[in-house]
């Protein structure tokens, strides 16, 4: 009878002692008592014990375990291991269970694995063959793949959360393994070598499948259906083993089974997802996944893994295969491309090929990677960490404040308060940006010139006049920086080259014509006539403004006595664009970026062109097809009346606000309606209204456009369906056809 008031007690102090954390949960500013609650739990428990009380569920199933992970309660569950030590391996399969939180399991183990050195290693080496396990069942065509990869990934997290809170560390300089030795810690990762080695198998059979170039392989198909036969019919799901390649014919079926004929496997193949590689694909994307994870835990912050840089390179062929049958896989499995640079830039044209809605949520999803949980307590705004902002001085007081103020807390949230003012919220910040906005482009500061259409922005190579010129060019990407995390749009449009400065894309000649439109059509005049015989007696130097005195500056080193030619004229325009284009403005570019990437990664906004970054920073206007229609002009041999004019406004109104918008911009450069509308549209010369140009057709001829006199080249398509087909791919392909008039 003893005993049995013992278990209820244990199990009923458990309760209360989970309801009093929950209570304590709202005083979440005096962590103290948290403690105190903590090691409450963990003497009672241990009381209890003592004392024989028996270790029994309630009457709904629920045991003191389940209460302890649920709440978190690391001290509590070590007591309750020490006195049954089956309850370990209890723990570690609770990491399968997705109705436990993820937080309050990575807080239990992490406990553990303070214990001992043992007690960690054993932690994750059981870890690790949960993982394995779940990773084989993912690699079974049977299994439920949604469940299963949610599960493998969910247990690789925090096998690595584990990992990194141990003893040693990568950031406290004691060698993990990472450079190859094989220390107790990098042992851990020894059962997930069977998972791994099974992936490797499976990307290397269907990379021989594709040498064939078959589109469905009977054979290997045949494969998979015998397995998932087999997995079907089995009660357990045993880890699956790919053959190797050039072997898998001589398999058989399991005994008692028949042998599907070629013309049943096709259509089962067929009904189930098309092709093997249909199948695999995503399965084997979540296992690469892991691997990423397992790689990137062993290594200092900041590093990628020569191992798994080794292993796409390896398998590149069969990966891109699987982005561009199914180009979801890249926002879904593979992170790592916005990590290494060396790896995305093999798949940046497949990344940028898909839509900018797309995008735009994969941006913003690895932005906030790593922010606090939604399903965290909320706390109050403190006030020490309100931007007091003088409404008088605007400017130079946020300036002040925002250099001052934590960057970690600035991207969790912001809270703005004008000096002398009570009110807060998302008013006030929507106001704060959009004055900042303006203020930034203020000529009393000299950080930016208009360009020559008089709507876009470009960093002033003079803005030296300003003592305080490169802080505030830090400052105004800060703000940049920070309107972009927090999805706030800014009234500032800048040149494309600028926005190309933020993106890292190099910038070209025609760049030029939004500062200088006449010497940008010097500069092609150079390119599309041959220089030999005319004299012009160039060399590779110019004169240019330094520091207020005009200077001979050479373009290359010795470039004052290099003549420009026939041959190298190419690379003495290229040259001449970077110099005014960048080199000019090279400080006032860096400190602008400093800034910037203080909240925005290089890596994460690569995923964007010049146009796209435009429309993420100052959102997406309103286009009104009638002004548009109304102000337009048309030339070489085009009408208004004319059929494939008709189609083509037919088209403008049947697209979507956004591909409008891609017109516009492939057009005019700019995403934006002038005040005033269409009949106030600049070019490079003053007002120039939209144009549209007759072009001769030729099959599979795209448009093209000429952005300084805003022209249209429409070649004269024969039906509508084609008019909308080549203008669509012109749009969305980054086929940008420009020219200079």
């Amino acid at each position: 009878m003893g005993e049995q008031n013992y278990s209820m007690t244990l199990c009923s102090m458990s309760v209360m002692l989970m309801l009093k954390m929950q209570w304590g949960r709202l005083r979440c500013m005096w962590p103290a008592k948290m403690v105190t609650r903590h090691h409450g739990q963990r003497d009672t428990a241990q009381i209890l014990l003592l004392r024989g009380a028996k270790y029994l569920p309630d009457k709904n199933g629920v045991t003191p375990l389940d209460l302890c992970v649920q709440g978190g309660y690391g001290e509590t569950c070590e007591v309750l291991i020490q006195y049954h030590p089956r309850l370990f391996q209890t723990i570690i399969q609770m990491t399968q269970n997705e109705e436990l939180r993820e937080n309050m399991l990575r807080q239990v183990l992490e406990h553990l694995s303070q214990q001992s050195e043992n007690q960690y290693l054993k932690i994750l080496t059981s870890l690790a063959e949960v993982a394995t396990t779940n990773g084989h069942k993912l690699l079974s065509l049977s299994s439920n793949y949604d469940a299963q990869m949610k599960s493998l990934l969910r247990i690789v997290r925090i096998f690595c959360h584990v990992f990194r809170i141990g003893p040693s560390s990568p950031s406290n300089g004691i060698d993990m393994g990472y450079n190859g030795n094989k220390t107790p810690r990098s042992q851990v990762f020894k059962p997930l070598e069977l998972l791994w080695h099974s992936l490797d198998e499976w990307l290397v059979l269907i990379a021989t499948e594709l040498m064939k170039n078959k589109k469905n392989s009977a054979d290997i198909t045949s494969i998979l259906l015998k397995q998932k036969g087999h997995d079907q019919g089995a009660t357990s799901i045993p880890p699956f083993e790919p053959p190797e390649p050039r072997s898998y014919e001589n398999l058989s079926t399991g005994p008692g089974e028949s042998k599907p004929d070629a013309v049943a496997v096709k259509q089962e193949a067929n009904a189930d997802c098309q092709d093997v590689i249909s199948m695999t694909a995503n399965r084997l994307s979540a296992v690469i996944q892991a691997f990423y994870m397992c790689c990137s835990c062993q290594m200092p912050p900041g590093m990628t893994s020569p191992r798994f840089i080794e292993f796409v390179c390896k398998h590149d062929e069969v990966l891109k295969c699987f982005v561009n049958r199914n180009p979801k896989i890249i926002f879904d499995h593979f992170h790592f491309l916005l990590e290494c640079p060396e790896l995305m830039s093999r798949f940046m044209h497949i990344i940028k090929a898909q839509p900018f809605k797309d995008r735009c949520e994969w941006f913003y999803e690895h932005l906030h990677l790593g922010q606090p949980d939604s399903d965290m307590v909320h706390r109050p705004v403190n006030e020490n960490d309100i931007l007091l902002i003088h409404r008088d001085s605007i400017f130079r007081s946020s300036c002040e404040v925002v250099s001052k103020a934590n960057c970690a807390k600035l991207k969790q949230g912001i809270a703005v308060r004008f000096h002398g003012e009570e009110g807060m919220g998302q008013g006030v910040v929507r106001e704060w940006f959009d004055i900042l906005s303006n203020e930034i482009v203020n000529p009393d500061y000299a950080l930016f010139t208009q360009s020559a259409d008089g709507t876009t922005f470009q960093p002033n190579s003079n803005s030296y006049v300003n003592p305080d010129h490169l802080n505030y060019f830090r400052f105004a990407g800060q703000i940049l920086g920070l309107a972009l995390n927090h999805r706030q749009l800014v009234n500032i449009y800048f040149t494309r080259s600028f926005y190309k400065h933020i993106l890292g894309i190099p910038v070209n000649y025609q760049d030029v014509a939004s500062i200088d439109p006449e010497y940008a059509k010097n500069l092609q005049w150079i390119l599309d006539n041959d220089i030999s015989d005319l004299g012009l007696e160039l060399t590779f130097s110019v004169e240019t403004d330094v520091f207020g005195a005009m200077e001979e500056v050479p373009l290359k080193p010795g470039g004052g006595s290099i003549l420009v030619t026939q041959n190298n004229k190419a690379e003495y325009v290229q040259l001449v664009t970077e110099l005014r284009m960048t080199r000019a403005i090279q400080p006032q570019i860096n400190a602008f970026l400093q800034g910037f990437h203080m909240f925005i990664p290089p890596s994460l906004i690569q995923l964007f062109d010049e146009y796209e970054l435009e429309l993420l920073l100052s959102g997406m206007p309103e286009i009104d097809v009638s002004d548009w229609i109304k102000n337009t002009e048309y030339t070489s041999g085009y009408e208004r009346e004319d059929p494939v004019i008709q189609w083509f406004w037919e088209v403008v109104e049947d697209i979507t606000q956004e591909e409008r918008v891609l017109l516009l911009q492939f057009v005019t450069g700019s995403s934006r309606v002038p005040h005033g509308g269409f009949a106030n549209i600049m070019g490079g010369s003053g007002l120039q209204n939209f144009t549209i140009a007759a072009v001769p057709y030729t099959p599979n001829l795209l448009p093209t456009s000429s952005t300084c006199i805003n022209m249209l080249k429409l070649p004269e398509y024969p039906s509508k369906e084609i008019l909308k087909d080549r203008l669509l791919v012109a749009l969305h392909c980054g086929s940008y056809g420009y020219t200079m008039a």
